[in-house]
């Protein structure tokens, strides 16, 4: 299937008759709608927590988003496999961190797995003991409210109770590459 194809025919093909699913998405419409929704710039963050032992935790996210303002609540979503799922699915507090546009060595290692990542960077203990990192665009202090199922991912729902912005050009991320924004 071309990486054109239409979202609603990747959802007909994958129909019955009776409106079911059929099987599932072969890996050729999976990286055609991976590629199509690479389309879509995103920001980039660090999600932080402490893990069950009281242990620093954090992965790069691009799937955060704002959802209302009153109440103040974000979005963001993490794969049901991810090393890092119970700790921000049963934490009751997360930090997410809008990344600068030099940040990208950042994102790097909180993409990657296994390394001291805290090691490596600046941070402190912010509100509720939830690391969090320095020096970064934004700063939005949540308390999980709700996790809700997504397919292959769970989508965590969280109330800002802090939030700081420090301004700064962000690191975004557009077609599988790091980009730089046009000028005005």
């Amino acid at each position: 299937m071309a990486a054109s194809t239409d979202f609603a025919q990747i959802l007909i093909d994958g129909m019955t008759t009776e409106s079911t699913p059929a099987i599932a998405p072969s890996a050729l419409q999976s990286r055609a709608l991976r590629d199509t929704l690479g389309q879509f710039t995103t920001g980039v963050t660090v999600v932080t927590t402490r893990d069950a032992a009281g242990q620093p935790a954090g992965m790069t996210v691009n799937s955060f988003n704002s959802v209302s303002l009153e109440p103040a609540l974000v979005l963001w979503s993490i794969d049901k496999q991810s090393l890092g799922y119970d700790s921000f699915t049963q934490q009751e507090h997360f930090a997410v961190h809008v990344l600068k546009a030099d940040q990208q060595h950042i994102s790097n290692l909180f993409a990657g797995r296994g390394a001291d990542k805290f090691g490596q960077v600046h941070w402190h203990a912010g509100p509720d003991g939830v690391p969090q990192l320095e020096d970064c665009a934004a700063f939005f202090h949540c308390r999980r409210v709700q996790c809700i199922d997504g397919g292959d991912h769970t989508i965590l729902l969280g109330e800002v109770l802090e939030f700081t912005a420090n301004g700064g050009e962000p690191l975004v991320f557009h077609r599988g590459r790091y980009r730089a924004l046009a000028g005005d």
